[in-house]
């Protein structure tokens, strides 16, 4: 794995967010030490991680404050009246009184507490909630990134093929059923092998597959099946000579000859 398949991989954002496990933390913090590449992801990850949770930090009423101290002395002023008005307490026996006085301060620091208790609690859940969004954000840029860079490989390939002088490029059009259809055959005419590109044809059923023929003196011979794996970038077959090509949809495997009623494309060398 190269420095980029490595950055790339996820592990600097799993190590920020404290998901990543004891070995992949080691392993990613020594070659920060050695890699300046990778030490670079790492900072620029950690403050994109940084800046998001900075716009999507909720800041609290102004209020707040104030109703948590109200609510105090609302469960505070009768418990201390409470002592003063009482005029049967004999003189003789002060130690009652305290205990009295010291039963009113627990119930107001009870209080106070689970009101605390009951802010922690929300505050955490918040955080929890906030987190779990910050991680799907997170990966779902990841997979966006990934579905981008596939794009770009796939685009590439097709730009080598291109500019390849060798490479002829043979139009396949819809047939009058599939009007809509169409397909590109590359065919390489030094080496004979035949490329497909053929991601504009609807998605193939089931069970079904598209295969790929050429049209040699007026007969058809088989030049391969065709996957999306293999578009554009693996060889479907090794045709030294044909007038044209087209493209039938076929029971998975592929068919000896061609069903004519399932033919989609086709176009003229």
């Amino acid at each position: 794995m190269n420095t980029k398949e490595y950055i790339s991989s996820g592990i600097i954002e799993s190590y920020i967010l404290g998901l990543a496990s004891p070995d992949e933390a080691g392993i990613l913090e020594c070659v920060m030490k050695n890699n300046a590449e990778v030490r670079e992801a790492f900072e620029e990850a950690q403050k994109t991680l940084e800046d998001l949770a900075t716009a999507q930090a909720v800041i609290p009423p102004d209020d707040l404050r104030t109703k948590i101290w109200n609510k105090i002395q609302q469960e505070q002023t009768p418990q201390e009246v409470a002592p003063v008005v009482s005029v049967d307490i004999p003189a003789a026996e002060p130690q009652e009184e305290i205990r009295i006085q010291r039963t009113s301060n627990w119930k107001v620091y009870a209080a106070a507490a689970s009101v605390l208790f009951l802010i922690s609690v929300a505050g955490n859940i918040f955080w929890m909630n906030e987190q779990t969004k910050t991680r799907q954000e997170i990966a779902q840029m990841e997979t966006e990134k990934k579905n981008q860079d596939l794009a770009m490989l796939k685009m590439n390939q097709k730009m080598e093929m291109i500019s390849n002088p060798d490479m002829k490029m043979v139009m396949l059009k819809g047939v009058e059923k599939h009007s809509d259809s169409k397909a590109m055959v590359f065919w390489d005419t030094k080496t004979k092998e035949v490329y497909l590109n053929a991601e504009s044809l609807p998605k193939a059923p089931q069970g079904m597959q598209y295969q790929l023929w050429a049209i040699e003196d007026g007969k058809p011979v088989n030049a391969g099946m065709y996957s999306e794996e293999k578009d554009s970038k693996v060889a479907l077959a090794n045709i030294p000579k044909a007038q044209a090509f087209a493209i039938t949809l076929e029971k998975q495997g592929g068919s000896p000859v061609p069903t004519m009623e399932n033919m989609y494309v086709m176009g003229e060398i």
